[in-house]
């Protein structure tokens, strides 16, 4: 930065005063630089003392409340927050009454003009818990004609051991509480039940086909519900091994899949529940290559002699070996992406998202047709800037104070959208995400926001859109609390198990319904609570989740 600063330049005040800036942003980078470098230093401290059998520098919180200048957390929700006027609701008529009961007052206790005045009513919630222990004397008939025994047959839901209000709960605590495996174990003992860990986890893996249906079921109505999706992902672990947990949904589902990888294809496996991925070269992926570099002789091979049905991985990896083995790994990659978006593009199993709601992540780029920007992760780099100057203090608060001001005027226009106010948004983006404030870093992430603005705009021409992820990261934080306190599933059945079982309860918490009275209907075979599937298309009608695509 100062390579070019020459102290017999400055003659005038405009030059002292571009000197004055370049020396503040080199502070802050100097700044910044020590601050990552002590950062590191306390880092392999630590890791010193571990590798010698000792503790690192415990983390404690101080006493007081830390103040603007030392917080870490970079949540903008003080400064999106629409203040709301608080009125706490009474819980007493929400109360289901079991039972009725009346008490009198003792006779004696009376004087002589006492006079009956009715009754006052007051409502006390309890929960019984005590062991349901069933001795079944099942019938049993035997024909010599048909040399054949007949047997009464149990009620449903108690096939094995277990009933179904102990399986319902087994599932609902593990999955739905996140309690681990063995603290159900100790609950159940403590209770009176005589149930092993290993009989808990085969409770909540083996013979749940009726319920991976069930999440199938849910998640095509789900993409069908809307023509856009929220997505995150976050890391998780099968068998010790790191994979990636995608979420996917709208405000009336979520949806819960594990794949091995985090790239563009492992979203596109994630988008048809975890499938196999299908690859076709036809005129899609064709159109696609057109903007990669490939050798002539490539770009012939792939049109001319490229196969015409739909094949399986394994199936266009060996075709690629065969006919281009001299692609690299870039070329090979572009190639399997387009294929298999092609190939995506033209089944007919799953429902095809237009739009996803998502982060920067490159890995959702190109997949769909347009894309869905967050605000509240870009106002995230913002918050992480730490200025030591006055000065860009001053600047970077006055920045954000627009910043918020303008998220606001969206949040305004999603309730009453007009073609007008859409076009005046769009040309105050411009300006707003055009200022220099001198402070480097500040102006720098200026820059970026406004080269994000056709997805952070999006909201304009579809205002059903959230103007932030906040969904998809909330539901992603359930795998990580699930992941913090069971580590992780241990075999495919029960990774499987794990993403059936969270997106079950996270889209009953979505339509309103109760996940344990969910779980119990199904486990007793009662299946008075109508199919997941079905709400989410009878609520998709009330919501019109995609009204601005079916207008146009």
């Amino acid at each position: 930065m100062l390579e070019d600063f020459d102290l017999n330049h400055i003659q005038d005040i405009e030059g002292a005063r571009q000197a004055i800036l370049r020396l503040l942003n080199l502070v802050e980078e100097l700044a910044a630089e020590n601050r990552q470098l002590r950062e590191e230093q306390q880092q392999l401290r630590d890791e010193i003392n571990r590798l010698k059998g000792e503790q690192g520098k415990p983390k404690i919180k101080p006493n007081k409340k830390p103040t603007a200048s030392t917080l870490t957390n970079h949540s903008s929700e003080r400064e999106r927050r629409q203040p709301k006027a608080r009125h706490k609701a009474s819980k007493v008529d929400k109360i289901t009454v079991d039972r009725e009961e009346v008490l009198r007052v003792d006779p004696a206790q009376l004087p002589a003009d006492a006079q009956p005045k009715g009754y006052e009513e007051v409502t006390v919630q309890d929960v019984i818990i005590r062991t349901d222990n069933v001795l079944f004397h099942k019938e049993k008939y035997y024909s010599p004609s048909e040399n054949k025994v007949y047997l009464a047959a149990l009620p449903a839901g108690y096939a094995g051991q277990f009933g179904p209000g102990l399986k319902a709960l087994t599932i609902v605590l593990y999955y739905g509480l996140d309690t681990s495996e063995p603290k159900i174990v100790e609950f159940f003992q403590h209770v009176g039940i005589l149930i092993s860990k290993g009989e808990v986890s085969n409770l909540l893996i083996k013979g749940q086909d009726d319920f991976h249906a069930e999440k199938e079921a849910l998640y095509k109505a789900g993409l069908q519900s809307s023509a856009w999706q929220q997505t995150d992902t976050t890391l998780t672990r099968v068998n010790g091994e790191n994979h990636n947990c995608h979420v996917i949904g709208n405000p009336l589902y979520t949806v819960y899949v594990t794949t091995e990888k985090k790239d563009r294809l492992a979203v596109l496996e994630a988008l048809t529940n975890g499938r196999s991925l299908n690859f076709v070269l036809n005129a899609e992926a064709q159109q696609r290559l057109d903007g990669v570099s490939l050798p002539a002789t490539v770009r012939t091979k792939l049109e001319q002699g490229a196969p015409e049905q739909v094949l399986t991985q394994t199936e266009f990896t060996r075709w690629l070996e065969e006919q281009l083995p001299e692609l690299g790994q870039q070329q090979r990659r572009h190639i399997l992406e387009a294929a298999a978006l092609a190939a995506y593009h033209a089944q007919q199993e799953f429902p095809i998202v237009d739009l996803l709601v998502c982060d920067d992540a490159r890995q959702y780029t190109q997949l769909t047709e347009g894309l869905g920007g967050c605000w509240v992760h870009d106002g995230r780099h913002y918050k992480k800037l730490t200025p030591v100057v006055a000065a860009h203090r001053q600047a970077l608060n006055d920045f954000l104070d627009s910043y918020w001001d303008f998220y606001a005027e969206l949040l305004a226009y999603k309730q009453r959208p007009t073609s007008a106010e859409a076009d005046r948004l769009s040309d105050t983006f411009n300006p707003l995400f055009s200022k220099v404030t001198g402070y480097a870093a500040l102006d720098e992430r200026i820059a970026k926001t406004k080269a994000k603005k056709e997805t952070l705009l999006m909201v304009l021409k579809h205002p059903e859109l959230p103007l932030h992820n906040n969904a998809s990261e909330l539901a992603v934080r359930r795998r990580v609390r699930k992941r913090d306190v069971s580590f992780g599933p241990r075999t495919d059945a029960g990774k499987t198990a794990w993403d059936t079982f969270m997106s079950l309860a996270a889209t009953t918490k979505k339509l309103g319904v109760s996940f344990f009275e969910y779980i119990r209907d199904r486990v007793s075979g009662t299946n008075k609570v109508p199919a997941l599937a079905d709400l989410i298309a009878q609520q998709a009608e009330q919501h019109q989740l995609d009204a601005s695509w079916n207008a146009s």
